[in-house]
This record gives C-alpha cells, sequence and structure tokens, in this order.
C-alpha cells in the first residue's frame, strides 16, 4: 500500500491533472507534490539542549494549502491569539453560502469570498448596534472555510465573537463602557442575523454585477444580460443559513478551537485511510446524518481536482479582524477592554499542550528534538535550482545523506 498523504497522492498522480490547471493551482500542486524532498533543498537540525543530536532534513514547502507546513504556523498564530484573550464567553457563528451560488462563487472567488466577509462583518455589527439586543460595537474574527467535510465546494465563514461589545458613555470615566451580553449563553437572535446577512449579501451581489466586476462562464453565461441576472436573484432560497453554537467554556477552549480551524485545510492527511491502486479513501463526518463517520472512495485524479477546487486566489486574506479586534488599534482597544472588565492580561495556557495541533512533533517554536524533545537549531543548504527537478517524478523522500551538496 502506498503512502496515504496528500503529498503523495499529488507525486503519483498530478502530471494527470496538470491540463487545464490554472497557474497557480499547478504551482500549488507542484509545491505539495515536492513538499520534504529534495526539490526544496536541506537543513541541518541541531539540539539546543545539549543532548548532542545533529541531523539532515529536507525543507518544507511552506504553501498555506498543503497538509504538511501547517502545524507549526498554527501554533505561533495561535500562540499570539493567547495575548489577547478577554475573560468572557466567546460565542461561535456560522455564515453560510447558499449551494445555488456556488457556481458563482467558483467562477469569481476573489470577489464573492471578500463579499462573503463584509456581509458577515456587517450584519454582525447591525444587529449587534441595536439598542434591545446588545446595543454595542462587537470586535470579531473570521475564517474562511471552503469545503464541506467530505471535500464538495462549501464556502462559508466561522466567527470567533466575544460575548459583549463597546459603546460610547458619556458618564464613564474614559467615555466607553463594556456591555455584555444580557444573557450568557445568548449573543443575537439567529434569524435577525440570516435575513440580515441575506439583504447586505445580495446588495453587494448586483453592486458586483452593474459594476461589471463578475464573470459568467459555461451555464451561467446567461446571466451577462442584467435581466437574467435578476431573475437568477430572486429565485435564490428566501431563508439563508447562519447558525450561532454555544458559547465556548473558556479562553483554552477558544484556543483549540482556533487552532483546529484557522489553519486547516480541505482534507488532513491523518483522514486519509488508503491510497492504492489509484483510488483514495478519505473518512468524513455525516452532519446531515447524525454526524456519523462515513467512508467515501474516488479516483485519485478526482480526488485532487476535489482538493484543488479550495485554492485560494493569490494573495487572498482568509482570517480577518473587526470591531474592537480590527487590526489597526487591536493592542489599544484590548487594553481597554481589560480596563472596563477589571482584567489584567490572562497567565499563559500553555499552548503547546492544549492545541491538539495535527503533528505532535510541532511547538510554537518549530520540530521538537527528536532524541530528548527540546528546541532545534537551523542552519540551511542552498537549494537546488528549479530547473533541475522535474516535477511529479519519483524522487528522493527519505533523510537526506549526511554530507554537504557540491
Amino acid at each position: 500500500m502506498t503512502e496515504a498523504t496528500l503529498a503523495a497522492i499529488a507525486r503519483a498522480h498530478g502530471a494527470e491533472i496538470l491540463e487545464g490547471l490554472s497557474p497557480l493551482k499547478r504551482r500549488v500542486l507542484e509545491r505539495i507534490a515536492t513538499c520534504k524532498t529534495e526539490a526544496q533543498g536541506f537543513h541541518r537540525r541541531t539540539c539546543q539542549e545539549g543532548c548532542g543530536y545533529a541531523g539532515l532534513a529536507y525543507n518544507s514547502c511552506r504553501d498555506r494549502h498543503c497538509t504538511g507546513c501547517l502545524g507549526c504556523q498554527a501554533a505561533q498564530w495561535t500562540a499570539a491569539r493567547e495575548a489577547e484573550l478577554l475573560e468572557v464567553g466567546y460565542f461561535h457563528v456560522v455564515f453560510t453560502l447558499p449551494h445555488e451560488l456556488g457556481g458563482l462563487a467558483y467562477q469569481n472567488p476573489a470577489a464573492l469570498y471578500s463579499l462573503l466577509f463584509r456581509a458577515a462583518a456587517e450584519t454582525l455589527q447591525k444587529v449587534a448596534g441595536i439598542q434591545r439586543l446588545l446595543g454595542a460595537k462587537p470586535g470579531f474574527l473570521a475564517i474562511l472555510h471552503t469545503w464541506g467535510r467530505d471535500l464538495r465546494y462549501h464556502p462559508h465563514v466561522h466567527c470567533v465573537v466575544p460575548g459583549g461589545g463597546l459603546a460610547p458613555d458619556e458618564d464613564a470615566p474614559e467615555g466607553t463602557r463594556w456591555v455584555p451580553c444580557p444573557k450568557p449563553k445568548f449573543l443575537l437572535p439567529v434569524r435577525l442575523l440570516a435575513s440580515t446577512y441575506r439583504t447586505k449579501f445580495l446588495e453587494g451581489l448586483r453592486n458586483l454585477a452593474q459594476a461589471g466586476e463578475l464573470e459568467f462562464h459555461g451555464r451561467l453565461r446567461h446571466l451577462r444580460h442584467p435581466p437574467a441576472f435578476e431573475n437568477f436573484l430572486k429565485t435564490l432560497p428566501s431563508k439563508w443559513v447562519v447558525y450561532a453554537k454555544p458559547p465556548f467554556g473558556g479562553p483554552e477552549q477558544v484556543l483549540r478551537y482556533l487552532a483546529r480551524y484557522t489553519h486547516r485545510v480541505a482534507i488532513s492527511d491523518r483522514r486519509i485511510v488508503s491510497f492504492q491502486d489509484g483510488m483514495v479513501t478519505f473518512r468524513f463526518k455525516d452532519y446531515k446524518d447524525g454526524e456519523k463517520t462515513k467512508l467515501r472512495t474516488l479516483p485519485a485524479t478526482e480526488f485532487l481536482k476535489l482538493f484543488l477546487d479550495h485554492v485560494l486566489p493569490k494573495g487572498f486574506v482568509r482570517i480577518r479582524y473587526y470591531g474592537f479586534l480590527a487590526n489597526r488599534h487591536r493592542r489599544e482597544k484590548i487594553a481597554l477592554c481589560r480596563r472596563l472588565l477589571q482584567t489584567s492580561t490572562s497567565a499563559p495556557l500553555h499552548a503547546e499542550l492544549a492545541l491538539e495541533l495535527d503533528d505532535d512533533s510541532t511547538t510554537s517554536h518549530g520540530p521538537k528534538c527528536p532524541s530528548c524533545g527540546g528546541r532545534l537549531s537551523f542552519s540551511f543548504g542552498a537549494r537546488p535550482p528549479p530547473w533541475t527537478i522535474r516535477p511529479f517524478q519519483p524522487r528522493a523522500t527519505g533523510p537526506p545523506r549526511d554530507q554537504p551538496r557540491p
């Protein structure tokens, strides 16, 4: 049985699907196929704890879509978020895109994904600003996912929202007060969120069409005509799906969630059960059938095509911050929130133990020493010129020889 990893599948069958791929998807596929092989060069690892370990290893590709390159990135990012947590409840709100808009989003990913972010953010800010509900400006981070657990195309945004917000108050010492959620386990009414989200998204979609910023190809070509596009919008569901999950139990649970969701790709190597005779079997949870764990088997080429459907546009930011967590004033606003909540910076939660990363050999500081578990220092060798390696050809994947390259 062949090694059941995304990189192994890409090396074995990537060449079969190159025709017709966009330059971006081809580049992603090539990086994944050459991850931790001689094509990426090598580096020397030396233990800093004095156990004497020293060895060579191939470099990773560092592509954000690669299943083997996310553990350390997730640990570093989540460790930074630890310092920003507040001593309040956190809610998980998900905004989904109706499947009727899937084809349009697939043909216009940058425009539709940005609109999805914008509509979700404006919805939370508008509904939270209603005086009888919260009457405050919330802060939250939003994470884009484009897949369902079975790898089908399903764009949606996960929002992690602190249970409260900031509101102006002339009588308060700092001119601002913290407004907590009226109910500990209730953030905002889901039906109102859904209707507001639908209105804002369709308004933005009409603006994109009128500005000529949408492309229509294949079976959607007829939507180039404004009357046909307007008729298409009228056929969309009247009720869109927005759901809020129960609040997290505490800051440690928030960190666990962030570690799992922020740097996730469409599928992890742990979910790939087998790769044999050109067929890939992977495991997924069917949420429509009581969260039962099921298996799905696909030809390797079909599996790779499904995976590449979830490649993000070049330079697209898939983790965004809003409200008092926006980048431009996050530090000042978090300090203000802590003063208003009369709390100090929370004690470290020992992220390496709580994050539940995909790779237990990785910490926020990088890979662990395989001998003693301590930190490693790195020195990098020369990277082979790219034209000397033929993509998708069999190549060494084990440890390189312990000698310098000529």
